[in-house]
């Protein structure tokens, strides 16, 4: 392995992720990410019932006294804890600051329909500040944004006896849910200032040359192939933020849709007609006869809030006043990797 913390942290502001195995932080601190599921190895599903099979399948292989099912106010984890024996605890994040998306409420009613245990873990910036570190050093890179919501979700279930955390996060990446991403055939060129998080130019004085990663998805003047780009680099960067939490204390998982995939092209004109996802959106509507189906709701973390008052980087790494426009959950990011290499010093 070779020390390039330029590179380091170019890809990181870029895709929330060393993308390079070989290149770390530090000597000594290797990095750890999700790990994908090659497609070969994924069950085809061409409709919604197709799914339900797998699912159940699935499910079957574990202990599930042993399980909790993280629950959201979404269509995906409700899904998955319509499967769960009754009594089964599932966990809602509820983060505490100024205009948090809250969805304790909406998970509630699942709750409700499938005789489950509803806990709700509250989330501050406290939470935050307790933990950062300590998921830092064991992954070897700077954490993202909603890691710490699910270390402390993953801490209580532990606590509570739960062996393992059942999760339902790439279904969006798997069944077409990205529609803003999906919503137009993009340039590569387009697709590059769309997909990337932070430019690594803008904030570092020494950014290192990321963009060769997408030479695997598109040439330059050409349609990109954003499907694939979303289920490799955003899958990764998205579901690690659960996985890592649960290894970082021991704690298993398993993500149901990540082992399906779709057995034929997903219909763009459906997705980009507000039906994305339309395969889960069905088997929702027969798991839950009576629900409308929720739309999909903003972050409910408040970074607006938390990071109202940090002014930006101060280390040299930085551009001065970079993070001087920047939203919440960019600065929340920036905030991250500061701190990071302030740690890795001391």
């Amino acid at each position: 392995m070779t020390v390039d913390k330029d590179f380091c942290m170019s890809s990181y502001l870029a895709f929330r992720f060393v993308v390079d195995e070989e290149k770390i932080f530090k000597s000594g601190l290797a990095h750890k990410e999700h790990q994908l599921i090659p497609e070969d190895k994924k069950r085809p599903c061409k409709t919604s019932e197709d799914i339900d099979r797998n699912i159940r399948e699935i499910l079957e292989q574990l202990d599930l006294s042993k399980c909790g099912v993280l629950l959201s106010g979404g269509i995906d984890s409700a899904i998955l804890a319509s499967y769960m024996p009754k009594g089964t605890k599932a966990y809602t994040a509820k983060c505490i600051g100024e205009n948090a998306i809250d969805e304790t409420i909406q998970a509630r009613k699942y709750c409700d329909k499938y005789d489950l245990e509803h806990i709700v873990v509250e989330v501050g910036w406290d939470d935050y500040e307790n933990c950062m570190n300590e998921l830092a050093l064991f992954q070897g890179a700077p954490i993202i944004s909603n890691e710490p919501q699910a270390y402390k979700i993953a801490k209580k279930a532990k606590e509570d006896g739960i062996e393992c955390m059942i999760h339902g996060d790439t279904a969006d990446t798997e069944f077409g849910g990205m529609s803003l991403m999906m919503s137009k055939d993009w340039t590569l060129e387009e697709w590059i200032d769309r997909s990337i998080y932070i430019k690594p130019e803008t904030v570092l004085v020494n950014p290192s040359d990321i963009y060769y990663i997408y030479d695997r998805y598109g040439k330059k003047g050409e349609i990109a192939d954003n499907e694939k780009f979303i289920k490799e680099i955003y899958s990764i960067a998205t579901a690690g933020a659960l996985t890592l939490a649960c290894r970082s204390i021991g704690l298993d998982f398993i993500d149901p849709y990540e082992e399906l995939k779709m057995s034929e092209p997903l219909d763009l004109n459906r997705v980009r007609n507000g039906d994305s996802k339309y395969l889960i959106r069905e088997l929702f509507r027969k798991r839950y006869p009576d629900f409308e189906v929720p739309e999909k709701k903003p972050m409910s973390r408040p970074a607006e809030a938390w990071m109202r008052n940090w002014k930006g980087p101060e280390r040299g790494e930085f551009i001065p006043g970079c993070a001087e426009n920047m939203n919440g959950e960019k600065k929340l990011l920036l905030y991250s990797l500061e701190r990071f290499l302030n740690l890795i010093e001391d």
